[in-house]
């Protein structure tokens, strides 16, 4: 069962939206859809950061480069 969020756009997004959606043959609700997943799964991914960061630090880890490296 799908469930109905309604929200309200200003202009300029919704402009946007329209355009895009037109010029990759998708729909608003497919691309809005989309979007609310990718920001999801980013503030989860943050919300994981954060957790971890402090045993990160103890380790040594304190930018990305650090882990690109050991990990690489």
């Amino acid at each position: 069962m799908k469930n109905l969020l309604t929200i309200r756009l200003d202009k300029d997004l919704e402009r946007r939206l329209t355009q895009v959606a037109k010029r990759t043959g998708r729909t608003r609700s497919d691309l809005a859809r989309d979007a609310l997943r990718r920001q999801l799964a980013l503030f989860q991914f943050e919300a994981l950061r954060r957790r971890v960061l402090p045993f990160a630090e103890a380790r040594g880890y304190l930018t990305d480069e650090d882990v690109i490296r050991d990990v690489s």
